[in-house]
């Protein structure tokens, strides 16, 4: 039977749960600070001493951020990006992935080898940029889907889970006839469930969060994402410019509406959506990360 524990291993308990609570409170309470403050009234918010609840409860806010075309067009523009960019960049880098981790591939280690060197070195912001160019990518909405189809980094953690699948499955496979892609879609996607559902998390969270392609490479107004329109907002109150004066001018005029209140509620709109997906692929996440990193 388990014996009792002592006053040292009660005191290290205790200790243990005070300090994840203290942890879990300095990283969670922030966000909810900005979540009742985007739903509260935004003139009794510049009264400050809002910590817990809202005193003047409002959508208002809300209403504003979501009457600017331009931002309800970064969300279509977002979403979209996030729900082709994510599956390609998931079949396209589990793809190399099998087939680099396949012994029979001639110059494997060469191959190999030339993809991870891209992870460390690069031509350079300048290059790229006249590639896009050349390419005729830019201001079109495949700059943000086809440079990032392939991610080493994703490709060196599915390989990696794939060398822990056994070998025996897919010799078997094959001596019944099938080929690599019958072995790839009914083999090794499956059983790389877990990886493959981490990388999903990871390709659909960069994805989402992407602003700096969007200002680099897109001038056009039809192709700004969420997150470049919320940078826009966050910064439009503190410079000079036209549009800000508009803005502040509007949420002057409007009751229950500020310029803080107004930036609180497109911080949340820009990130509660994200944060919805982590639920569903969490009990993946930790297994396909650990398996995928530590086999070489």
């Amino acid at each position: 039977m388990k014996g009792k524990k002592t006053g040292g291993e009660l005191a290290l308990d205790i200790f243990k749960v005070l300090f994840v609570l203290l942890v879990s409170v300095v990283c969670i309470y922030p966000f909810w600070n900005i979540f009742i403050i985007s739903i509260n009234d935004g003139q009794d918010a510049l009264r400050g001493g809002l910590y817990f609840w809202p005193r003047v409860f409002t959508l208002e806010n809300y209403q504003e951020i979501l009457k600017r075309s331009e931002f309800v067009r970064a969300i279509g523009v977002t979403v979209l990006r996030t729900l082709i960019g994510t599956p390609l960049v998931v079949l396209v880098t589990s793809m190399l992935a099998y087939v680099l981790s396949r012994s029979e591939l001639l110059g494997k280690r060469f191959w190999t080898l030339m993809f991870i060197f891209t992870m460390y070195f690069s031509g350079g912001m300048v290059p790229y940029y006249l590639q896009l160019k050349n390419l005729g990518m830019l201001d079109h909405f495949i700059v943000y889907i086809i440079p990032g189809m392939l991610n080493v980094y994703y490709m060196i953690l599915i390989r990696s889970y794939i060398y822990g699948i056994p070998e025996s499955l897919v010799e078997s496979a094959k001596l019944d006839g099938a080929n690599d892609l019958w072995v790839y879609g009914r083999i090794i996607l499956p059983l790389s469930k877990p990886v493959v559902m981490t990388i999903v998390l990871f390709a659909s969270i960069g994805h989402w969060n992407a602003w700096f392609d969007s200002r680099l490479y897109t001038n056009s107004m039809n192709l700004k994402t969420l997150q470049l329109v919320l940078v826009e907002i966050l910064n439009q109150f503190q410079t000079s410019g036209t549009n800000g004066a508009t803005l502040a001018q509007r949420a002057q005029m409007m009751s229950g509406v500020t310029q803080k209140s107004v930036q609180m509620a497109a911080v949340m709109v820009a990130t509660i959506p994200i944060i919805c997906v982590y639920p569903f692929v969490q009990k993946y996440f930790v297994k396909g990360i650990m398996i995928g990193a530590v086999k070489a």
